[in-house]
């Protein structure tokens, strides 16, 4: 059964929102993402890259990871972007050798972008050893509960992509 809070009838929407027992866990998810994005801040700027630039790199390796074609409307909307700035992006990421664009085989119109073999060692070797060490960690806990987690972040992240 769901875990949940029970909510005081009275008070500010923070002070009882303070109280509920998943709090701490909400304060941890949040020190993990600042965490994780330091660790990309420091990454994209020893490469010369936006942060921006980044989090493209990052949608085309998901979008990959999930079997999605990443067209350059789907990269904008994925980054809050307007076309004029994923342009300017997808310039940028060509120009490093980073991203590249390719028409799509089954419809010419379409086009399909794709990081690069380059950029993808380049971030095994980066992001590699936090990715092993992460794994390491979740060696402490059982399926069942690796389960649980992968459920809980994905509301979280419903949550927060909707809001």
């Amino acid at each position: 059964m769901p875990r949940k809070a029970e909510t005081a009838g009275s008070g500010s929407a923070a002070a009882g929102a303070e109280a509920d027992p998943r709090m701490p866990l909400v304060h941890l998810l949040r020190s993990v993402a600042m965490d994780f994005d330091v660790k990309t801040t420091e990454f994209a700027a020893s490469h010369g890259l936006h942060p921006t630039d980044l989090r493209a790199l990052i949608a085309l390796l998901d979008g990959e990871r999930a079997g999605e074609a990443m067209t350059p409307g789907r990269l904008g909307s994925r980054l809050h972007l307007n076309s004029p700035a994923v342009t300017a992006l997808l310039d940028r990421l060509e120009g490093t050798g980073f991203a590249r664009r390719e028409r799509d085989p089954a419809d010419r119109r379409r086009v399909l972008l794709m990081a690069s073999d380059e950029a993808k060692a380049l971030g095994w070797s980066f992001f590699g050893p936090l990715i092993g060490r992460v794994l390491t960690a979740m060696n402490e806990f059982d399926d069942a509960e690796i389960d649980s987690y992968e459920r809980v972040l994905r509301g979280v992240g419903e949550a927060v992509a909707g809001g």
